[in-house]
């Protein structure tokens, strides 16, 4: 375990340093009190010891500032958590979590088995080999779900392909005002699609699709991109930023058409 996790007065500084260096140097004691749920007495104590060991300056105007030897302090520990953390992930959690998945084939407990997504779902198998493995917890037949341990490597995930189609609300023409060719062409072998708004749902039933998600669609869309599903997602025009911001926060790509004739 890192030694700064060992020390709760240690732990206190560290968090006292961070935020003084976010907030320097116009920061004050009852700010940083306020940010950490202790008191500004607490604080007082703590930065008195902080400079002494020349972590934090003040100008004696109650401004702090993090010293060059505080912040070599603050990221030496930074650098020994990140790696604390990489070592409960990788070496703790894989070993204890257990994983869902579908069995490829029927496999035996113990088993070890490599793992693939397909159509956003886990599956398990002995014989398709891929760069992440586990060890099934139970005997199971073809088809059904299994509990996998000790999971190492990193799962595969297709390319995703994000494709918006905007269209116009009702006081807009809503979907008489709809590219149906357009449409029908976007909607071509995708195997997820979302309706966010009525017009959207309606202009989908129209071509004889029946959307997927309407409710929770934004957050379908993510959660969608994140198991390697693709997906058509149809929004009325005054909900599209709402849609791509969401998009743009997660860090996915989308391609963007304008459905409106």
């Amino acid at each position: 375990m890192t030694l700064l996790l060992q020390s709760k007065r240690e732990i206190t500084k560290f968090q006292i340093m961070v935020e003084i260096a976010a907030h320097q140097p116009n920061v004050r004691q009852s700010e940083v009190a306020q940010a950490l749920g202790i008191t500004p007495q607490a604080v007082s104590e703590y930065l008195k010891e902080l400079m002494n060991r020349g972590f934090v300056y003040s100008d004696g105007r109650v401004r702090y500032k993090v010293t060059a030897k505080g912040i070599e302090w603050i990221t030496e520990n930074a650098f020994s958590l990140r790696r604390y953390t990489r070592f409960i992930l990788d070496e703790v959690v894989s070993q204890v979590a257990v994983w869902t998945a579908i069995a490829d084939e029927p496999l035996q407990a113990g088993a070890k088995v490599f793992l693939h997504m397909q159509s956003g779902l886990l599956y398990a198998s002995r014989t398709h080999e891929t760069g992440a493995t586990g060890k099934v917890i139970t005997d199971v037949p073809k088809g059904k779900d299994v509990g996998v341990t000790n999971l190492k490597g990193i799962i595969e995930l297709p390319d995703v392909k994000i494709v918006v189609g905007k269209i116009p609300r009702v006081h807009h023409g809503g979907s008489t005002a709809v590219n149906y060719q357009l449409l029908k062409k976007l909607a071509e072998d995708k195997n997820f699609i979302v309706a966010i708004g009525v017009e959207s749902l309606i202009a989908l039933k129209n071509i004889k699709i029946d959307a997927d998600a309407m409710f929770g669609a934004k957050d379908a869309v993510v959660e969608a991109a994140w198991h390697g599903v693709s997906s058509f997602a149809v929004c009325v025009d005054d909900e599209l930023h709402l849609l791509l911001k969401r998009l743009e926060t997660e860090g996915l790509e989308y391609e963007l058409h304008d459905l409106k004739i």
